[in-house]
């Protein structure tokens, strides 16, 4: 990774090589953190932080499902978001603010130092910028919703999608796609997912997924659109007969699938609704539509 200027920790800017954590750090041990994944996008205004204030109120839940007293309020954490930013002199960047544990041993937390970092740096296509990627379905299901809260972002979650995409890699895939335990469809390692059938838009219900917030993002966008949406359970059999299929995640963003299994979806070309819906959120992000600007943070 490019080493940059800054690390915001626990309230200070401190310079990037000097963020270091204790080898007994608990969250390191056990997972017990809670993160989120943002961006930062360029636009005519100047640098804009998409949907910040709820990736931050998100983030602020998680951390209560882990009991973590977080000593500072959400206004605060944004706008030490947006100070690393500017520290960093970046027009676009990914941010990921962590909340972990420090240095305890033993499964209970109670009692460790807390910890609350926040680090941006330059990311581009998260899936490699093809037109569409290949997606395995695979041999490890989504967690199931009995086992956590799985409203809640926390890094010991994340062990599941690590194992998923080593799987799909291994096979020549791009990326992973998970069944829930009752068989139907869930979502990527770490991208909720959507298909196009019969000129409508459907997507897993969100009892077995983390409903994310480009996911939120995209069904109003499609409600704008004039496109129905559905959310519903979907068999991989019916998937795979879907005319379009899409990823959204702040990270893959609106990313077209060409590939399910063996089965090409719509040609392994971009269908006609993730072309308009892909279009339009590319100018929500960049401040190029003015309906959605609310969406947008702009750097002072």
């Amino acid at each position: 990774m490019e080493k940059l200027k800054k690390i915001w920790l626990n309230g200070h800017l401190i310079d990037w090589e000097n963020a270091q954590i204790h080898i007994l750090t608990h969250t390191l041990h056990y997972g017990s953190g809670v993160f989120e994944g943002i961006r930062c996008y360029k636009t005519a205004k100047g640098p804009a932080v998409f949907r910040l204030k709820d990736h931050i109120e998100r983030l602020f839940y998680s951390a209560v499902v882990l009991e973590m007293d977080i000593p500072f309020s959400q206004q605060q954490i944004e706008e030490a978001v947006l100070q690393t930013i500017k520290a960093n002199e970046l027009e676009e960047c990914y941010i990921r603010p962590i909340v972990f544990f420090g240095d305890k041993m033993g499964l209970n937390p109670k009692g460790a130092p807390l910890h609350i970092a926040i680090a941006v740096w330059p990311w581009g296509a998260y899936l490699g910028g093809k037109e569409t990627v290949d997606v395995k379905i695979s041999k490890y299901i989504r967690m199931h919703p009995g086992s956590a809260d799985i409203k809640a972002k926390m890094c010991g979650y994340y062990a599941n999608s690590v194992l998923a995409s080593l799987e799909a890699h291994k096979e020549n895939f791009d990326e992973a796609l998970f069944l829930d335990y009752e068989g139907f469809v869930a979502e990527g390692p770490g991208e909720n997912i959507f298909f196009v059938e019969q000129g409508k838009l459907l997507t897993p219900k969100s009892d077995n997924i983390l409903a994310g917030i480009t996911r939120n993002s995209i069904l109003k966008i499609a409600n704008d659109l004039g496109i129905e949406t559905k959310e519903e359970k979907i068999s991989p059999e019916r998937a795979k007969l879907a005319s379009e299929a899409f990823f959204t995640g702040t990270a893959a963003e609106v990313c077209p699938i060409g590939k399910i299994d063996d089965v090409l979806i719509g040609q392994a070309k971009v269908g006609e609704i993730t072309s308009q819906i892909k279009k339009v959120f590319e100018q929500v992000i960049t401040g190029n539509n003015d309906a959605y600007l609310s969406w947008l943070t702009f750097l002072k």
